[in-house]
Protein backbone atom coordinates (compact mmCIF):
# COMPACT_ATOMS: atom_id res chain seq x y z
CA UNK A 1 0.00 0.00 0.00
CA UNK A 2 1.44 3.73 -1.16
CA UNK A 3 2.07 6.06 1.54
CA UNK A 4 0.13 8.55 -0.18
CA UNK A 5 -3.83 8.40 -1.14
CA UNK A 6 -4.75 7.82 -4.94
CA UNK A 7 -8.14 6.06 -4.67
CA UNK A 8 -9.61 9.47 -2.76
CA UNK A 9 -8.84 11.88 -5.59
CA UNK A 10 -9.62 9.55 -8.45
CA UNK A 11 -13.37 8.79 -6.69
CA UNK A 12 -13.96 12.89 -7.62
CA UNK A 13 -12.87 11.95 -11.50
CA UNK A 14 -15.69 11.40 -14.03
CA UNK A 15 -15.25 7.45 -15.46
CA UNK A 16 -14.42 6.71 -18.87
CA UNK A 17 -14.89 3.15 -20.11
CA UNK A 18 -12.81 1.10 -22.60
CA UNK A 19 -14.96 0.97 -25.34
CA UNK A 20 -15.62 4.65 -25.10
CA UNK A 21 -11.64 5.55 -25.06
CA UNK A 22 -11.09 3.12 -27.83
CA UNK A 23 -11.32 6.64 -29.98
CA UNK A 24 -8.51 7.74 -28.26
CA UNK A 25 -5.96 4.49 -29.01
CA UNK A 26 -2.84 7.07 -30.13
CA UNK A 27 -1.10 4.27 -31.74
CA UNK A 28 0.97 6.82 -33.53
CA UNK A 29 1.37 9.83 -31.55
CA UNK A 30 4.05 12.07 -29.72
CA UNK A 31 5.56 10.92 -26.07
CA UNK A 32 6.52 13.48 -23.88
CA UNK A 33 7.63 11.53 -20.56
CA UNK A 34 8.40 13.11 -16.66
CA UNK A 35 9.48 11.57 -13.54
CA UNK A 36 8.88 12.98 -9.81
CA UNK A 37 7.87 11.67 -6.25
CA UNK A 38 5.41 9.18 -6.31
CA UNK A 39 3.95 11.25 -3.56
CA UNK A 40 2.74 14.32 -5.36
CA UNK A 41 0.04 12.20 -7.35
CA UNK A 42 -2.05 13.08 -5.63
CA UNK A 43 -1.91 16.90 -6.06
CA UNK A 44 -1.17 16.63 -9.56
CA UNK A 45 -4.76 14.94 -10.00
CA UNK A 46 -6.72 17.13 -7.35
CA UNK A 47 -5.22 20.24 -10.13
CA UNK A 48 -6.28 17.81 -13.33
CA UNK A 49 -9.65 17.24 -11.93
CA UNK A 50 -12.25 18.86 -14.34
CA UNK A 51 -9.98 18.76 -17.13
CA UNK A 52 -9.98 14.68 -17.61
CA UNK A 53 -11.97 11.83 -17.33
CA UNK A 54 -10.43 8.46 -15.54
CA UNK A 55 -10.31 4.93 -16.93
CA UNK A 56 -12.19 2.86 -15.07
CA UNK A 57 -13.62 -1.35 -15.38
CA UNK A 58 -15.25 -2.46 -12.71
CA UNK A 59 -15.50 0.01 -10.36
CA UNK A 60 -11.36 -0.09 -10.80
CA UNK A 61 -9.57 2.98 -11.27
CA UNK A 62 -5.86 1.99 -10.93
CA UNK A 63 -4.71 -1.20 -12.87
CA UNK A 64 -1.90 -4.04 -12.35
CA UNK A 65 0.20 -4.41 -15.12
CA UNK A 66 3.18 -6.85 -15.80
CA UNK A 67 5.75 -6.69 -18.86
CA UNK A 68 8.45 -9.10 -19.88
CA UNK A 69 10.72 -7.48 -22.61
CA UNK A 70 12.27 -9.37 -25.26
CA UNK A 71 15.76 -8.13 -26.26
CA UNK A 72 19.17 -10.32 -28.22
CA UNK A 73 21.90 -11.74 -26.58
CA UNK A 74 23.48 -9.00 -26.88
CA UNK A 75 21.03 -6.10 -25.82
CA UNK A 76 21.07 -5.11 -29.47
CA UNK A 77 17.67 -2.98 -28.31
CA UNK A 78 19.23 -1.17 -25.36
CA UNK A 79 21.89 0.05 -27.00
CA UNK A 80 19.60 1.18 -30.06
CA UNK A 81 18.42 3.55 -27.34
CA UNK A 82 21.74 4.62 -25.31
CA UNK A 83 23.26 5.24 -28.83
CA UNK A 84 19.69 7.71 -29.78
CA UNK A 85 19.33 5.51 -32.93
CA UNK A 86 16.33 7.46 -34.74
CA UNK A 87 14.70 4.53 -35.46
CA UNK A 88 14.30 2.56 -32.30
CA UNK A 89 12.70 -1.00 -31.25
CA UNK A 90 11.12 -2.30 -28.00
CA UNK A 91 9.52 -5.96 -28.22
CA UNK A 92 7.43 -6.72 -25.00
CA UNK A 93 4.53 -9.48 -23.65
CA UNK A 94 2.49 -6.84 -21.64
CA UNK A 95 -0.69 -8.41 -19.73
CA UNK A 96 -3.46 -6.43 -18.76
CA UNK A 97 -4.16 -8.00 -15.03
CA UNK A 98 -7.51 -6.26 -14.41
CA UNK A 99 -8.76 -8.05 -18.24
CA UNK A 100 -6.24 -10.97 -17.75
CA UNK A 101 -5.39 -9.93 -21.20
CA UNK A 102 -1.80 -10.04 -22.80
CA UNK A 103 -0.51 -8.49 -25.83
CA UNK A 104 2.56 -9.45 -27.70
CA UNK A 105 3.89 -5.63 -28.62
CA UNK A 106 6.28 -3.92 -30.83
CA UNK A 107 7.11 -0.01 -30.27
CA UNK A 108 9.27 2.24 -32.89
CA UNK A 109 10.15 5.32 -32.27
CA UNK A 110 10.66 6.99 -35.62
CA UNK A 111 13.11 9.29 -36.99
CA UNK A 112 10.68 12.14 -36.44
CA UNK A 113 10.57 11.35 -32.95
CA UNK A 114 7.13 10.16 -32.77
CA UNK A 115 5.98 6.35 -31.27
CA UNK A 116 3.99 3.90 -33.10
CA UNK A 117 2.58 0.85 -31.62
CA UNK A 118 1.65 -2.15 -32.93
CA UNK A 119 0.27 -5.12 -30.60
CA UNK A 120 -1.68 -8.78 -31.25
CA UNK A 121 -3.30 -10.76 -28.39
CA UNK A 122 -1.57 -13.79 -27.34
CA UNK A 123 -2.25 -16.59 -24.96
CA UNK A 124 2.00 -16.41 -24.16
CA UNK A 125 2.17 -15.42 -20.33
CA UNK A 126 5.76 -16.20 -19.37
CA UNK A 127 7.35 -14.72 -22.84
CA UNK A 128 8.63 -17.85 -23.85
CA UNK A 129 8.61 -18.61 -27.69
CA UNK A 130 6.75 -17.67 -30.24
CA UNK A 131 3.46 -19.20 -32.01
CA UNK A 132 2.81 -19.22 -35.77
CA UNK A 133 1.22 -16.12 -35.58
CA UNK A 134 3.42 -14.33 -33.03
CA UNK A 135 6.30 -15.18 -35.15
CA UNK A 136 4.92 -13.95 -38.26
CA UNK A 137 3.91 -10.52 -36.25
CA UNK A 138 7.59 -10.01 -35.26
CA UNK A 139 9.29 -10.65 -38.52
CA UNK A 140 6.84 -7.85 -40.00
CA UNK A 141 7.73 -5.12 -37.89
CA UNK A 142 11.61 -5.83 -36.93
CA UNK A 143 14.72 -7.10 -39.07
CA UNK A 144 15.07 -9.73 -36.82
CA UNK A 145 14.33 -13.13 -36.69
CA UNK A 146 11.74 -13.93 -33.71
CA UNK A 147 14.26 -16.77 -32.13
CA UNK A 148 16.89 -14.21 -31.88
CA UNK A 149 14.67 -12.24 -29.07
CA UNK A 150 14.35 -13.83 -25.67
CA UNK A 151 13.21 -12.30 -22.10
CA UNK A 152 15.89 -10.59 -19.94
CA UNK A 153 13.61 -7.93 -18.24
CA UNK A 154 10.37 -8.41 -16.10
CA UNK A 155 8.61 -5.33 -14.73
CA UNK A 156 5.49 -5.11 -12.29
CA UNK A 157 3.62 -1.42 -11.90
CA UNK A 158 0.14 0.28 -11.26
CA UNK A 159 -1.03 2.75 -13.65
CA UNK A 160 -3.79 5.54 -14.17
CA UNK A 161 -5.21 6.35 -17.23
CA UNK A 162 -6.66 9.90 -18.40
CA UNK A 163 -8.58 11.13 -20.91
CA UNK A 164 -8.49 14.63 -21.97
CA UNK A 165 -12.41 15.78 -21.80
CA UNK A 166 -11.61 16.41 -26.18
CA UNK A 167 -10.61 13.26 -26.48
CA UNK A 168 -7.40 13.98 -28.27
CA UNK A 169 -4.89 12.95 -25.39
CA UNK A 170 -4.31 10.18 -22.92
CA UNK A 171 -2.23 10.72 -19.82
CA UNK A 172 -0.83 7.45 -17.64
CA UNK A 173 0.82 7.61 -14.30
CA UNK A 174 2.65 4.93 -13.64
CA UNK A 175 3.83 4.11 -10.09
CA UNK A 176 4.60 0.92 -7.60
CA UNK A 177 7.61 -0.17 -9.88
CA UNK A 178 9.00 -3.20 -9.53
CA UNK A 179 12.03 -5.20 -11.81
CA UNK A 180 12.94 -8.64 -11.83
CA UNK A 181 15.56 -10.53 -14.24
CA UNK A 182 15.93 -14.03 -15.04
CA UNK A 183 18.03 -14.80 -12.45
CA UNK A 184 15.45 -13.58 -9.77
CA UNK A 185 16.57 -11.14 -8.51
CA UNK A 186 14.23 -8.07 -7.70
CA UNK A 187 14.12 -4.14 -7.15
CA UNK A 188 11.55 -2.15 -5.47
CA UNK A 189 11.28 1.83 -6.98
CA UNK A 190 8.21 2.87 -4.50
CA UNK A 191 9.52 6.13 -4.84
CA UNK A 192 9.43 6.62 -8.54
CA UNK A 193 6.14 8.16 -10.34
CA UNK A 194 6.22 8.90 -14.16
CA UNK A 195 3.82 10.43 -15.97
CA UNK A 196 3.21 10.58 -19.91
CA UNK A 197 1.44 12.98 -21.94
CA UNK A 198 0.12 10.92 -25.88
CA UNK A 199 -0.68 13.08 -28.33
CA UNK A 200 -1.24 13.65 -31.40
CA UNK A 201 0.89 16.80 -32.16
CA UNK A 202 3.21 18.87 -30.42
CA UNK A 203 1.64 22.24 -31.24
CA UNK A 204 -0.63 21.38 -28.52
CA UNK A 205 -0.62 22.49 -24.83
CA UNK A 206 -2.12 19.88 -22.32
CA UNK A 207 -3.48 20.87 -19.35
CA UNK A 208 -0.78 18.29 -17.70
CA UNK A 209 1.93 20.20 -19.30
CA UNK A 210 0.90 23.54 -18.10
CA UNK A 211 0.28 21.56 -14.29
CA UNK A 212 4.02 19.75 -13.99
CA UNK A 213 5.58 22.78 -15.28
CA UNK A 214 4.11 25.02 -12.35
CA UNK A 215 5.28 22.18 -10.31
CA UNK A 216 8.92 22.98 -11.77
CA UNK A 217 8.32 19.15 -12.95
CA UNK A 218 10.76 19.08 -16.40
CA UNK A 219 9.91 16.60 -19.11
CA UNK A 220 12.73 14.01 -18.97
CA UNK A 221 13.83 10.98 -21.58
CA UNK A 222 13.02 7.91 -19.50
CA UNK A 223 12.74 3.54 -20.60
CA UNK A 224 11.24 1.30 -18.12
CA UNK A 225 13.05 -1.01 -19.46
CA UNK A 226 16.54 0.52 -20.25
CA UNK A 227 16.57 1.68 -16.59
CA UNK A 228 15.49 -1.92 -15.34
CA UNK A 229 18.17 -3.40 -17.72
CA UNK A 230 21.01 -1.51 -16.61
CA UNK A 231 20.33 -2.35 -12.96
CA UNK A 232 20.78 -5.94 -13.92
CA UNK A 233 22.91 -6.31 -16.20
CA UNK A 234 26.56 -5.19 -16.87
CA UNK A 235 25.97 -3.94 -20.35
CA UNK A 236 28.14 -1.83 -22.27
CA UNK A 237 27.58 1.67 -22.38
CA UNK A 238 25.17 1.52 -18.69
CA UNK A 239 27.13 3.85 -18.13
CA UNK A 240 25.07 6.66 -20.05
CA UNK A 241 22.34 6.48 -17.65
CA UNK A 242 24.36 7.76 -14.82
CA UNK A 243 23.07 11.29 -14.87
CA UNK A 244 19.26 9.46 -14.97
CA UNK A 245 20.04 7.43 -11.88
CA UNK A 246 21.42 10.52 -9.99
CA UNK A 247 18.09 12.30 -10.94
CA UNK A 248 16.67 8.99 -9.34
CA UNK A 249 18.10 8.77 -6.37
CA UNK A 250 17.39 13.00 -5.65
CA UNK A 251 13.66 11.59 -6.14
CA UNK A 252 14.07 9.08 -3.82
CA UNK A 253 15.58 11.38 -1.07
CA UNK A 254 13.23 13.42 -1.50
CA UNK A 255 10.18 10.86 -1.03
CA UNK A 256 11.51 9.68 2.17
CA UNK A 257 12.12 13.19 3.65
CA UNK A 258 8.29 13.59 2.54
CA UNK A 259 6.43 10.97 3.60
CA UNK A 260 8.60 9.66 6.84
Amino acid sequence: MEPFDINNVLGHFQPIGLKEMDSVKLMNRVDMKYILPADKIPMILSKLNGYYKVLEIDNIRSFSYFTTYLDTDDFLFFNHHMTGRLERHKVRYRRYESTGVTYLEVKMRTNTNRTVKWRIKTENQNGEGFDAASGEFISRHIKLKPDQLKPVLFNNFKRITLVNVGMTERVTIDFNLTFADNNSASAELPYLGIIEIKKEGSAYKSETEKTLREMSVRPTGFSKYCIGAAIFNEIPRKNMLKQKFILINKIKNEYYRSVC
